[in-house]
């Protein structure tokens, strides 16, 4: 794949509708620690996440209900989950751990999106807890 500087080099980009993009921009980067990576006029901006992105675009919020939902992993859940509620956030279902080998937490953004954020705790075979594994990709 030939590299573009005018887009992020991961292979998903998630774009997300906001009604108000900056206020959207200025929430994520402040709550989560999103960074900004480029603005595109006042109505598209690229944000930087690990080592991927999202995009934040402008459009409607949900009518009802949650609009996207997306998974991010971090290194501590816990840590990212305090950072939310000293922010304000919004929390659909607090830290747990699961049979998987996941610790997650639920969030919704003021757009109505659901954001996981996910820390693996543990090395899980999907046998394991009930999955079936199609791919070792």
């Amino acid at each position: 794949m030939r590299t573009n500087r005018s887009i992020p080099s991961c292979t998903v980009l998630p774009e997300l509708p906001y009604p108000d993009v900056a206020a959207a921009v200025a929430w994520l980067c402040r709550v989560f620690g999103f960074s900004e990576r480029l603005r595109i006029g006042n109505h598209r901006v690229q944000l930087i996440v690990g080592d991927g992105a999202v995009i934040a675009v402008e459009g409607q919020a949900p009518v009802s209900g949650c609009g996207c939902r997306v998974l991010i992993r971090v290194k501590s859940v816990d840590q990212h989950f305090e950072r939310a509620v000293q922010c304000g956030a919004t929390i659909i279902r607090p830290p747990t751990t699961y049979p998987f080998g996941e610790r997650q937490y639920t969030v919704r953004d003021l757009g109505g999106h659901a954001w996981t954020f996910s820390e693996t705790v543990a090395d899980v075979h999907p046998q394991e807890w009930g999955g079936e594994l199609l791919s070792e990709s």
